[in-house]
C-alpha cells in the first residue's frame, strides 16, 4: 500500500520572500498599470490602500530610529572606537554624495534628455502647463505671483535641527530633530555605568525587536498594496504626461540603474558573497522602497538584510542605517542634476563648465537638505538649483509633478541601496568580525 506524500506547505516567510522579489514587484506594478488604464474610475479610490499602508509603516519609524541609535551608540562607546567609526562615516558620506553628483552630471550631459524632444512632445508639455504651443518652441508660464523670498538665517537652520521639545518632534514626525536627540542621548548614555543603564538597554532592545516584528507583519499584504498604488497613480495622472516626459524619465531611470549596479558591486566586494546572495538579502528593502517611497520605512529591512543576509556587524549596522537613511541621499542628488540639465536642454540653454561645477556642489548640498523629505517637496528643491543657474523652473514644476510617482520609485530605491553600499564601506568586512 503506497503512502501519499504530503504536498509541501508554503510558509508565511517563504510567501513574503517570493512576493518581495524584484520580478514579483515589477509584475504587480505592471498589473496595476493595466488596471488603472482600463478601469480608471475604479482605480482612483484605491490610493487609500497605499495611504493606510504607508501610515502603518511610518508609525514604526520614530520609535525604531530612536531606540536603535541610542542602543547602538551606547554599546559603541562602551566597546571603544566610536570616534573612528564616526570619522569614517563623515568621510564616506561626503565622498559618496559628491561623487554621485559628479557622475550624474557627466552621465546627464552625455544623454542630454531634453535636447531630443519632438514637436508633438513640446506641444503636449505646453498644454499640460495651460499654454498652447507654437509647434517649435514651448512657451510656459504660470500666472501666479511669486511669494517673496525669505532669507534663511543661521538661527533658522539651527531651529530646524535642534529639538526644543523632543516629544513634540516625535509627534510631528520631525526625523532630523529626533535623530539629533538620539545621537546626543546615546553618547550620554554611553557614559552611564552599566549597573544603572541595564534597564534602559533591555527596554530599547524590546522596542527595537517589536518594531522589526511589526514590519514583517505589515509586509504580508505588500503585493496588493503595490497593485493598488500603481493603478491609482496611472488612473490619476494618465499616460499622456508620462509619454511627453518620456526622455527625462527614461534617462533618469537609466542613470539610476547604472548607480544601483555599482552599489550592488560594492556590496558584493565588501561582503565577499555572490551577487545572488546580495540581491536576495536586500530584496525586501527594495520592495519597501518601491511600495512606500520612503527611505525611513525601509530601515528595519535594511538592517535585517545587512546583518542576517550579508553578516555585517549588527551593532555597527544598527547605528549607521538610521544615519544613512537621513543623510545619504544618492537618489535625490541624481534627480536634482538630471532635472536641472533637462530644463536647460528644454529651453536651449548651454551650461558652461563653471556652471556645471556649481551644479555638482549645489546638488550635493541639496541632497543633504532632503533628509526627511518625500514626494513633491523634493521636486520643489530643483527650483533652488535652477535659480542659481538662471533657469526658469516655475512653469516646468507641474511637468515634474506629473511623472514624480515614477521618479520617486527609482529615487528612493537608490537612496536605500546606496545607503547600504556606504554602510558596507564603513563597517568591517564579515570575515574580519
Amino acid at each position: 500500500m503506497s503512502t501519499a506524500i504530503p504536498a509541501p506547505k508554503l510558509s508565511l516567510q517563504k510567501f513574503v520572500g517570493i512576493t518581495t522579489t524584484p520580478w514579483a514587484v515589477l509584475g504587480c506594478l505592471i498589473f496595476g498599470g493595466f488596471l488603472g488604464t482600463l478601469f480608471p474610475e475604479f482605480s482612483k479610490p484605491l490610493s487609500v490602500v497605499g495611504s493606510v499602508y504607508v501610515d502603518l509603516l511610518t508609525m514604526i519609524v520614530m520609535p525604531f530610529l530612536v531606540s536603535s541609535v541610542i542602543f547602538s551608540l551606547q554599546k559603541l562607546f562602551r566597546e571603544g572606537g566610536a570616534g573612528k567609526v564616526l570619522g569614517r562615516l563623515v568621510t564616506v558620506f561626503l565622498v559618496a554624495t559628491f561623487a554621485t553628483a559628479l557622475l550624474s552630471t557627466v552621465a546627464a550631459n552625455l544623454v542630454s534628455p531634453g535636447s531630443h524632444m519632438s514637436d508633438s512632445d513640446r506641444e503636449t508639455l505646453g498644454k499640460i502647463v495651460g499654454k498652447e504651443s507654437d509647434g517649435n518652441n514651448t512657451v510656459m508660464a504660470l500666472r501666479t505671483l511669486e511669494a517673496p523670498k525669505k532669507d534663511v538665517s543661521i538661527k533658522d537652520v539651527m531651529d530646524s535641527l535642534i529639538p526644543s521639545n523632543i516629544f513634540a518632534s516625535l509627534a510631528n514626525g520631525e526625523t532630523l530633530k529626533a535623530l539629533i536627540f538620539a545621537l546626543l542621548f546615546g553618547m550620554a548614555a554611553g557614559q552611564v555605568p552599566t549597573r544603572i543603564s541595564d534597564g534602559l538597554n533591555q527596554t530599547l532592545e524590546t522596542i527595537y525587536g517589536a518594531c522589526q516584528t511589526l514590519t514583517k507583519w505589515i509586509n504580508i499584504p505588500l503585493p496588493i498594496v503595490l497593485i493598488c498604488l500603481s493603478a491609482s497613480q496611472i488612473a490619476t495622472t494618465g499616460l499622456e504626461s508620462i509619454f511627453a516626459m518620456g526622455n527625462f524619465v527614461l534617462s533618469f531611470c537609466a542613470i539610476v540603474m547604472v548607480f544601483l549596479l555599482i552599489c550592488l558591486l560594492v556590496l558584493r566586494f565588501r561582503s565577499e558573497m555572490p551577487m545572488g546572495k546580495v540581491v536576495s538579502s536586500l530584496k525586501t528593502a527594495f520592495a519597501l522602497a518601491v511600495a512606500t517611497n520612503n527611505t525611513a520605512t525601509c530601515m528595519p529591512a535594511m538592517i535585517d538584510g545587512m546583518t542576517s543576509g550579508l553578516n555585517f556587524m549588527r551593532s555597527r549596522v544598527e547605528l549607521l542605517v538610521p544615519l544613512a537613511a537621513s543623510l545619504m541621499r544618492a537618489g535625490a542628488v541624481t534627480y536634482f542634476v538630471c532635472a536641472t540639465l533637462f530644463i536647460a536642454d528644454m529651453y536651449g540653454r548651454t551650461i558652461t563648465m563653471n556652471e556645471l561645477g556649481m551644479l555638482v556642489a549645489l546638488a550635493a548640498m541639496a541632497g543633504f537638505a532632503t533628509a526627511g523629505m518625500t514626494g513633491v517637496v523634493t521636486v520643489g528643491l530643483v527650483g533652488t538649483l535652477c535659480s542659481y543657474l538662471g533657469l526658469p523652473f516655475e512653469a516646468a514644476f507641474i511637468l515634474f509633478v506629473a511623472v514624480d510617482p515614477i521618479c520617486t520609485i527609482f529615487r528612493t530605491s537608490l537612496n536605500v541601496i546606496g545607503s547600504c553600499a556606504a554602510i558596507s564601506v564603513i563597517c568591517p568586512t564579515p570575515l574580519k568580525i
